[in-house]
């Protein structure tokens, strides 16, 4: 157990000591952990994959809204393609195995 001094700490840390991230059905804290981890992942801060276990539908609203997002131009496919959402295990361990990511957001010559 890690006990740290607040959710930037706590994500800080997530991010250095996990080889991915799994969202199971909670509130707001487990979707700002997972929001923030997708998006360090989207800049290129780090190339883990991000994955819901979407038991009973219960992140169909946020795979939904990332659906959105590209249709209305404010997320390119490749980037909402970086989120697994599954209701098995398996499914999400077997695409977390294959997962590339795409490049950084917003890549320069030395992030490339």
């Amino acid at each position: 157990m890690y006990v740290t001094q607040g959710m930037h700490e706590r994500k800080a840390l997530m991010e250095q000591l996990s080889d991915g991230f799994i969202a199971l059905s909670g509130g707001p804290g487990t979707l700002d952990e997972m929001i923030e981890q997708w998006t360090w992942g989207l800049l290129g801060i780090h190339a883990k994959p991000c994955g819901f276990l979407n038991v009973k539908g219960y992140f169909d609203p946020i795979e939904a809204m990332t659906r959105r997002m590209v249709a209305e131009g404010f997320l390119l496919k490749q980037y909402a393609d970086m989120l697994v959402f599954t209701d098995d295990p398996a499914e999400l361990l077997a695409r977390f195995r294959g997962y590339v990511p795409p490049p950084p957001k917003w890549a320069t010559p030395a992030m490339a």
